[in-house]
Formats: structure tokens, sequence, C-alpha cells
């Protein structure tokens, strides 16, 4: 228990480009993180308007948007 991981930083790339790496917690669930990832400032600045397509969650490894 003492080895385990209370957050996780997560790279947030928008299609395919990493753009950012953010820290959530590891029991998050991958909607959650679908929806506090689109919160973002720094991915807010990259969609500007645009229709979010596609949104990819690996848990525990990485967060892709598709734009």
């Amino acid at each position: 228990s003492w080895l385990e991981e209370d957050e996780i930083t997560y790279p947030v790339s928008i299609n395919g480009k990493l753009r950012a790496t953010e820290k959530f917690p590891a029991s998050a669930h991958p909607s959650e993180l679908e929806k506090a990832v689109l919160e973002l400032e720094s991915v807010q600045r990259w969609i500007e308007g645009k229709p979010v397509r596609k949104v990819i969650v690996v848990p525990g490894r990485m967060i892709n948007l598709v734009i």
C-alpha cells in the first residue's frame, strides 16, 4: 500500500502532438478524466471553439483529443 501512487501524471495530446501534462487522481474514471481535460485552460487554448470529435483516454497512460 505504501508504493501505490495517489496521483498519475497524464500527457495530454491534441491531434497526436503533446500539448500539456496534468496530474489527476489515480482512482479517476475515464469519463471524469475526459471532463476534467476539456475544462483545462491549456487545452481550451488549442480547441478555441473547434468541435472535439473524439477523446481517447488510456487509463494510467495518456489522454488524446482529436479535433
